[in-house]
């Protein structure tokens, strides 16, 4: 089988959408440098700068070239809504958990990286209105079976990465699930296209940019989350009693909406995904609309 460590560092990552550390954090205290030839802003010096907290090795949502700068979809989100709403932003690459404490300490003035709505996390922070749409997921090998839902994988081995919500899920299931946790997405991908698993159950824009970058091994994906789930919706961290920034965050998210900007920028990152009624013999993405 090709070797499979020659790219897509989210493979590499461990933990995500609060599910676990990220890789070791790096100059914490100094902004990751911009790539001035890929964006410009077109704010005036006099903009304010906002400092952006993010794990920066969680593709497609956050991490960096092979020159550090920063990237994904997350990075150009919220780029777009702070020139939609008059602020610029730089970007602190932190571990998970410190993006949280960060932000909740006034360190960072928000965080953003993949980072999903839950009930404890609303309590504790100011989270904005959802940007962008994260269901969980099942992908199987094309041909080895039809898989539709949750009810179909008993019986099944399936592997996930360790603290996921999707592990709880799979928990939830008991003991008719042979559940296998890794510590990476790399490993529980790699389980699944050596026969080490029947299923891998992950978040669908993850799995979406695997499969851009490994078009060899043929998959389906089928989204298990409905499009209105709270879990599976994406928002903005920042403090709690910071209502004004929470308002500007919400007004601008509200803006870029009704432009479509959030939806080019998925498409820019992971190409238009095919629905469930769409090319059966083709590699498939399903999302729920």
């Amino acid at each position: 089988m090709k070797q499979l460590y020659r790219a897509l560092p989210i493979l590499l990552s461990v933990g995500l959408f609060g599910c676990g550390n990220s890789a070791t954090q790096e100059s914490a205290n100094a902004p990751v440098k911009e790539n001035t030839d890929s964006f410009v802003s077109k704010l005036p010096d006099t903009a304010p700068t906002l400092k952006v907290a993010m794990t920066g090795d969680l593709p497609p949502f956050s991490f960096q070239d092979d020159y550090g700068n920063m990237q994904g979809t997350d990075v150009d989100s919220i780029r777009a809504i702070g020139e939609e709403q008059g602020f610029k932003v730089e970007f602190y690459k932190e571990t998970w958990q410190d993006m949280f404490d960060s932000v909740e300490s006034g360190k960072r003035d928000l965080a953003i990286s993949g980072i999903s709505y839950k009930d404890d996390r609303a309590v504790r922070y100011g989270l904005s209105t959802p940007y962008f749409f994260n269901p969980a997921t099942i992908m199987y090998l094309e041909g080895k079976f039809d898989i539709k839902g949750l009810n179909d994988i008993k019986g099944l081995k399936a592997g996930t990465l360790e603290g996921s919500k999707e592990e709880d899920t799979l928990k939830e299931i008991g003991s008719s699930v042979e559940l296998i946790s890794r510590p990476t997405a790399f490993l529980a991908y790699q389980d699944l296209v050596q026969g080490n698993t029947d299923v891998f159950l992950y978040d669908m824009p993850v799995l979406q940019y695997i499969v851009k970058g490994y078009p060899e091994h043929k998959v389906k994906i089928v989204p298990y989350e409905a499009a209105d789930a709270p879990s599976a919706q994406q928002v903005v961290l920042m403090a709690k009693e910071n209502t004004q920034l929470i308002k500007t965050v919400n007004e601008g998210i509200a803006k870029l909406k009704q432009k479509g900007t959030f939806k080019e920028i998925e498409n820019r990152w992971l190409g238009a995904a095919e629905t469930a009624e769409e090319s059966d013999s083709d590699t498939n993405t399903k999302q729920v609309n």
